[in-house]
């Protein structure tokens, strides 16, 4: 492709909820931490390094016995979600990466390697860690 000589009108969408195809045998709760694995399938959140965090399950979907893409679930994103301190996150944290330990709990490190990010912690509190 070349670069624009004029104008374009270039689509665009409100990507606030996405739909995010589950991997074979996944099941996601509503409320809670989904995420993408390394091949781009949704899956909860869990204690891995090749995830990317996408945000919080609008529904319950289970896609056990089904393969890849089989359902899907709607994902909020682009917002701050409180989720479970694992008891590592104070005051000092703010502002730093959390880091994904299972669908709901997120944690101050990246357990020597083997918890993949979620993203900016943006407050806490007494029942939880504000991740956006």
């Amino acid at each position: 492709m070349t670069a624009l000589v004029r104008d374009r009108n270039t689509a665009q969408q409100i990507a606030t909820i996405l739909s995010v195809a589950l991997a074979a045998n996944a099941k996601v709760f509503a409320g809670g931490l989904t995420v993408v694995n390394a091949s781009g399938w949704g899956v909860p959140g869990g204690t891995a390094t090749n995830l990317t965090y996408v945000g919080r399950a609008e529904e319950t979907v289970d896609n056990t016995g089904g393969a890849n893409g089989a359902k899907s679930v709607p994902v909020r994103r682009l917002q701050a979600f409180k989720w479970v301190n694992d008891g590592s996150i104070n005051q000092a944290h703010l502002m730093k990466t959390a880091y994904i330990v299972d669908d709901q709990t997120v944690a101050a490190t990246d357990g020597t390697g083997t918890r993949s990010p979620a993203g900016r912690i943006v407050g806490i509190e007494a029942d939880g860690v504000w991740v956006e």
